[in-house]
């Protein structure tokens, strides 16, 4: 039986692992999930390293050797090593494709989400340590980083905009990725190999709206029950079909071609949050219903898993946007503020990765304490 993950590289969707950890690079693991299932990226960020490094003793060398440095500055080289093993393990697939895929992503500090100077200088220094043509840096897209996003584009910068609710956030941030690449364009310098992703978070969305939804169900008419009970579960990936919608308007038009001629790409969507928290919802629903072509999706190493155990790719992402439009719009008329839910999970976000660093530092600290010697 054919290996349901390839073939979704042969849809057009490249699929990467939201997962890193310093013994996958090295004992051969990551590279059979390269050979085998066609996996042709990465992600981290702070919850997996936050994992990575206080579940296992995998990293207590480099704290130890580490131990006069602050925690931070030990965090950032326990991570740009891992960046810089996982891209070099993914280099020849970018050299093959000619820099289309095959990236590595590293995130700044989350504390920097609403900081444009600070993320700036972050994605510099990272981009100058990981110094690898297929990494990518992520910045969260807050109203703050979209000035950011478009800075480090127009640097040359690979972008990873992460953090992505908003379809109206997401058309803001295809206008940085336009705005950067003409910045290049007439200052003469190259944009061929300039590469982003927009990592739209999607079932997020679902665990927010069916959590207000059900806080309506309690007081709503049998008419508005009805209505509330056929959304649920449907609005993460409604959502991410309309983004899907704006991306292709977007990259189909004469701007986009004349960048074209020049030999660039288009920003790809990226679904990320793609596993399923509700136990309700099949394991792989959220991969099944967002495959389509030009895109990524970032799958945690279970979900990778059913997928290969159980997946049945096809092409989905363009059904029924008529209907996607209408359920969304209907959020309004039963009584859900869309973008305040939107802007709820954006705040949310940030705060979760930053409870992740700052517990992942206090946890470098305790190591620190562990590993020195007596």
């Amino acid at each position: 039986m054919p290996n349901p993950l390839t073939r979704l590289h042969d849809l057009g969707q490249s699929i990467w692992l939201d997962y890193i950890r310093r013994d996958m690079l090295v004992d051969g693991s990551q590279a059979r999930l390269i050979r085998d299932d066609a996996l042709a990226g990465q992600t981290s960020n702070p919850t997996i390293f936050q994992q990575a490094i206080g579940k296992s003793d995998l990293y207590d060398e480099d704290i130890r050797a580490a131990a006069s440095r602050e925690p931070r500055a030990v965090f950032e080289a326990i991570a740009v090593t891992d960046i810089r093993l996982a891209a070099d393990l993914f280099r020849p697939l970018y050299d093959r494709t000619d820099g289309a895929d095959g990236f590595v992503s590293i995130e700044v500090d989350p504390d920097l989400a609403w900081d444009t100077d600070g993320s700036i200088e972050a994605a510099r220094r990272l981009w100058r340590a990981v110094d690898r043509p297929n990494a990518m840096v992520k910045i969260p897209g807050t109203v703050e980083g979209l000035p950011a996003i478009r800075q480090c584009l127009a640097e040359g910068i690979n972008i990873n905009i992460t953090l992505l609710f908003s379809v109206d956030r997401y058309h803001q941030v295809m206008d940085a990725w336009f705005d950067a690449l003409e910045d290049r364009v007439r200052r003469g310098e190259p944009i061929d190999r300039l590469a982003s992703v927009a990592s739209f978070f999607v079932s997020r969305v679902d665990t927010k709206v069916d959590q207000r939804i059900d806080e309506r169900l309690a007081r709503a008419s049998d008419e508005d029950r009805e209505r509330l009970e056929s959304i649920a579960g449907r609005i993460g990936i409604d959502n991410a079909r309309l983004a899907y919608a704006a991306h292709e308007r977007r990259f189909s038009d004469a701007r986009f071609a004349a960048l074209a001629e020049r030999g660039a790409r288009p920003q790809r969507p990226l679904w990320a949050s793609t596993s399923t928290k509700n136990p309700d919802y099949p394991d792989v629903y959220y991969v099944e219903a967002l495959i389509g072509p030009g895109t990524v999706n970032t799958l945690p190493p279970e979900t990778l898993e059913a997928y290969r155990d159980h997946g049945e790719p096809a092409v989905r992402i363009r059904a029924d946007l008529d209907g996607a439009e209408r359920r969304v719009a209907s959020l309004r008329e039963l009584g859900l503020d869309f973008p305040a839910i939107l802007e709820e999970l954006e705040k949310e976000g940030v705060e979760k990765f930053a409870d992740s660093y700052h517990a992942l530092l206090e946890t470098l600290e305790e190591k620190r304490k562990q590993v020195q010697p007596a």
